[in-house]
């Protein structure tokens, strides 16, 4: 079983070497250099683990474990930095990490930290839910479709099914919009906002069929699928 960890470092040396340290002992690494590049890596992948360094380009380690939370409340994080400061530790622990370990650090208490955050990860539930019910409309992630009750089927797009599975993982909550940007698009600018705007009108003609079925626009935030 492949335990996977999202390691994020904008140093290229740095990232390299942590990189190269997890792989020899067994982990499977994806590496990213900016926050925007790793939510978007979050939301593609499944991850047992997370790795931040928190002064980053676009994204700063900090901003990045607050979006993820949105979305993941369990996953660990690990947060990787130069700073020492006790004010330091408490803004990453608010932002919802784990653990928080200084550069420089040994190789040995880097390892012991990462193994002893996967402890609390269930290995044993990995096969990933891939089907969802929305109401009477049954949602294929993998395969990007929806069932209909008469036995109508209706095929996604690729971003209109991330769009729809970031909705229904946070069915009957509110989805601030900047996640679903970065997520599907790695930018969170007026273009693509539009662009967004036109996938969820298009999600909500396919969900139509089920009266009991919605996507509400909460102002100035995001959306919220509502669903029995």
């Amino acid at each position: 079983m492949d335990i996977k960890i999202l390691l994020v470092e904008d140093d290229f040396n740095l990232g390299f070497v942590v990189q190269d340290q997890l792989t020899d002992q067994g982990y499977k690494v994806t590496l990213a250099t900016n926050g925007v590049d790793a939510l978007k890596r979050f939301n593609e992948d499944k991850f047992h683990m997370c790795i931040f360094d928190v002064m980053m380009p676009k994204k700063d380690g900090l901003t990045l474990a607050e979006d993820i939370r949105k979305v993941n409340t369990e996953i660990p994080i690990l947060f990787l930095t130069a700073k020492n400061q006790t004010e330091d530790k408490i803004a990453g622990l608010k932002a919802g990490g784990d653990d928080y370990l200084t550069k420089p650090f040994s190789t040995e208490e880097f390892l012991l930290r990462v193994k002893a955050l996967l402890k609390r990860v269930n290995l044993a539930q990995e096969e990933e839910v891939t089907t969802f019910n929305i109401g009477s409309i049954s949602y294929d992630s993998e395969n990007f479709t929806l069932l209909y009750g008469d036995g109508e089927t209706k095929k996604l797009t690729k971003k209109e099914s991330k769009i729809l599975l970031l909705l229904v993982q946070n069915a009957n909550k509110v989805l601030p919009r900047d996640i679903v940007l970065n997520a599907v698009w790695g930018q969170d600018d007026y273009f693509v906002g539009r662009s967004l705007d036109v996938f969820i009108t298009k999600l909500r003609k396919y969900l139509k069929a089920d009266e009991n079925v919605s996507i509400e626009n909460i102002h100035g935030i995001g959306f919220k699928l509502i669903t029995p």
